[in-house]
């Protein structure tokens, strides 16, 4: 603590926004990343928040227009009575000079958690002990937002000594999601802890400053049956562990051809965009984007601006290795849950999803997200795993609850569009295409077994191969479909 103490008071004399971003452009970042960050923010109205690390309130003044309560904390004396000259004429507002490795608040005082820069300067153990505290700060449902230099240094203050931690994102991301929290109510137990949201590079200082490093997370606090799947803390750990491992991915990805990560790759990919008569400009939400390759492809061909979406952090890290060899600003990537990320209503010309849905329980409360997110118009497009009529194979039950699936037969899947307000909806059997594609790329494997098992190993490929057949087994017995579905926003 010490050490930080002294590198604070050399960096806040003056109580300036250069010397607090520790970079000479502040003025000019600030301009273009204030409105970026709030943006990723919940909604802030009737919300009591606390944000930690306040500094010198460039973020408070934003945060008390809009919500109910702030309560804003800084250990460094200078910034925290410069924070309150700034803003004390707001009735809503307390200021606090605290360390928050000793902070303590009453349990579910606070809906939201902001916190710029700040995890950095802790270690690994006050990061746990803190993101303990901070899941009892928060009421259940509260949010955690919180944003830190990754990797390295971005600022160009020279420094004599530098506390920094400078970890990862999948650092974070881990210690974050794994500390859990117990509570009780009466004789009631219960654990709670974290939820990615969102986890997203901040975009400014790409453009900027061409710098990746920056990086921000949108947190949930959610109770945790602890019995989650196959033993994993959270959905997203499953996914990296489990199914989405980096050599899992890779393994995927030499089936399916260069960038693509589901059935048919480029080729299907082509068919499918061309649905949409994309025009230049457009945005597209990709749900699911895996590695990136249909973004690419899209971005290329025609034009449009593409967000694409994963929760597999695996996913998105290899997306955004590709992203800086192809050089191309109009694809974006992030780490999100579509079934809790917000965007304002109409942000999007198409809402874009490959054999991703699958996963996800409540697909008609995600499809009237979707709905929403889209422009009056607007389309989406989705190819997904389906199932045929019950009863199913014993096999196939097995299947899908060691995947975790939830699965329709295409009519049904059908329905939920029509029921979540859209119109036009097509909703198409393409098994006979799925099979046809599948037996393809199990000849292509055939064909290129001796690279393939160079580049990983004997039982890789016997994996990939024995998968592949046995789709191929589901979808004879009736049991496996996958459909085609196409819709419009009026």
């Amino acid at each position: 603590g010490s050490t930080m103490t002294e590198f604070w008071k050399e960096h806040s004399r003056q109580a300036t926004v250069e010397e607090m971003m520790l970079d000479s452009h502040a003025q000019e970042l600030t301009q273009h990343e204030l409105p970026e960050i709030l943006s990723l923010l919940p909604s802030l109205s009737g919300q009591r928040v606390l944000e930690l690390g306040a500094g010198i309130g460039r973020y408070t003044s934003h945060l008390l227009t809009q919500a109910s309560h702030v309560t804003a904390v800084d250990f460094m004396e200078s910034f925290v009575e410069k924070n309150r000259q700034d803003n004390s004429h707001y009735s809503n507002a307390s200021f606090l000079q605290a360390d928050v490795t000793k902070l303590d608040f009453p349990k579910n005082s606070f809906d939201i958690i902001f916190s710029n820069w700040l995890l950095m300067y802790l270690s690994d153990e006050e990061l746990t002990s803190l993101t303990e505290r901070m899941l009892g700060w928060l009421s259940p449902g509260g949010y955690l937002f919180f944003r830190e230099s990754c990797n390295y240094q971005s600022g160009d203050f020279k420094r004599t000594f530098n506390p920094t931690h400078y970890r990862s994102s999948a650092h974070y991301s881990h210690l974050m999601t794994t500390t859990l929290r117990e509570e009780s109510e009466g004789a009631e137990k219960q654990v709670f802890g974290f939820d990615i949201v969102l986890n997203k590079t901040v975009q400014t200082y790409i453009k900027m400053k061409k710098n990746q490093n920056q990086v921000c997370w949108l947190l949930e606090k959610v109770g945790r049956d602890t019995a989650c799947q196959e033993g994993f803390r959270t959905f997203q750990q499953f996914l990296d562990n489990q199914q989405y491992t980096r050599k899992g991915i890779l393994r995927y990805e030499k089936m399916f051809g260069a960038g693509y990560v589901s059935t048919g790759g480029l080729s299907t990919t082509k068919e499918f965009v061309d649905l949409l008569n994309l025009n230049p400009g457009m945005k597209v939400l990709d749900v699911g984007c895996g590695i990136g390759g249909g973004n690419f492809y899209m971005a290329k061909a025609f034009g449009v601006e593409v967000l694409g979406l994963d929760l597999s952090a695996n996913m998105v890290d290899i997306a955004i290795e590709r992203a800086m060899e192809e050089k191309l600003p109009s694809v974006h990537f992030e780490v999100a849950d579509a079934t809790k990320r917000e965007f304002p209503e109409a942000s999007f010309d198409v809402v874009y999803s490959r054999d991703t849905i699958l996963h996800i329980d409540d697909k008609l409360a995600l499809f009237k997200r979707f709905h929403s997110w889209l422009k009056p118009g607007g389309q989406v497009l989705i190819s997904d795993y389906c199932c045929g009529e019950k009863p199913w194979t014993p096999q196939f039950q097995e299947y899908v609850k060691q995947r975790g699936y939830v699965l329709y037969t295409p009519p049904q899947y059908g329905k939920f569009l029509q029921q979540a307000g859209f119109s036009n909806v097509r909703a198409e059997d393409r098994t006979a295409q799925f099979t046809e594609v599948i037996q393809t790329e199990l000849e292509r494997a055939a064909a290129m077994k001796d690279e393939f098992i160079k580049e990983f190993s004997e039982e890789d490929y016997l994996a990939i191969v024995n998968g592949w057949s046995d789709k191929l087994k589901r979808c004879k017995t009736g049991d496996q479909r996958w459909g085609l579905f196409h819709a419009t926003r009026n």
